[in-house]
């Protein structure tokens, strides 16, 4: 018997090891073994934000001026962007144009003007009084009605966040609201004439991730907006203080 391969005594014999010099074995997984789970803890109760005097103090006169708006603790409103009054001229040079219309059909019934061959009027007065009547009240209400919604829309600026209200009809509106950490390019555009003449124009955001724009038509002063809304944002996501 070859006795070069006996162990010394009193030393277990070793399993062949096919790594030289007693090197150690590398990491592998173990075939049935159960996995090591480590578990982490959290705070119950996370450390609040330090909130200055100056923010909270501005953060109620925010919430006493638009109660509607849903303000975390310390935010408020920095810039509410308003919709020029040029809007709602629009609506109201429709509504008169109808009404000029209108007056003049029952102009020329009244002198007589629409009468036929044998000298009688064509349609009288009374019996197109009422539908002239009914038309001037749905004109009417078209103006009360795009001019409320025209109004609903809004845009408010915090130092935290880009708030805006769309509606488009009578029954159709939503609410958006976008962290300026999330703002990726924010611009304007003056298109024409008029809002160059009159200093209206078209708001721009685009943001990171998902790639979605955000538009607000018929803006104040938009380059001064623009500004205001670039600052706010470099700002916050360079964990500066948010201000004006």
């Amino acid at each position: 018997m070859d006795q070069q391969n006996q162990p010394p005594a009193g030393q277990q014999p070793q399993a062949n090891n096919p790594f030289p010099n007693n090197a150690q074995v590398p990491n592998q997984p173990v075939p049935g073994a159960t996995p090591q789970i480590v578990y982490v803890t959290r705070p119950m109760d996370p450390q609040p934000q330090h909130v200055s005097e100056q923010a909270k103090q501005r953060h109620e006169e925010s919430k006493k001026a638009f109660p509607y708006l849903n303000l975390s603790e310390g935010e408020y409103v920095i810039s509410a962007v308003k919709r020029h009054p040029i809007g709602l001229f629009q609506i109201w040079v429709v509504v008169g144009f109808v009404f000029a219309l209108l007056f003049a059909v029952l102009a020329a019934v009244s002198a007589g003007v629409l009468q036929n061959d044998s000298g009688q009027d064509q349609f009288p007065i009374e019996v197109i009084a009422i539908p002239l009547l009914l038309l001037g009240m749905v004109a009417l209400l078209f103006g009360f009605i795009e001019t409320s919604i025209y109004n609903a829309n809004k845009f408010f600026l915090t130092n935290e966040s880009v708030i805006q209200y769309i509606q488009t009809s009578l029954f159709t509106k939503r609410q958006q609201t976008v962290s300026l950490g999330n703002v990726e390019d924010a611009s304007y555009s003056q298109d024409g004439i008029i809002p160059s003449m009159f200093n209206y124009g078209q708001l721009r955001l685009s943001t990171e991730g998902d790639e979605t724009t955000y538009r607000f038509a018929y803006a104040s002063h938009p380059e001064q907006q623009i500004a205001v809304l670039n600052n706010a944002v470099e700002a916050f996501k360079n964990g500066r203080p948010v201000a004006e």
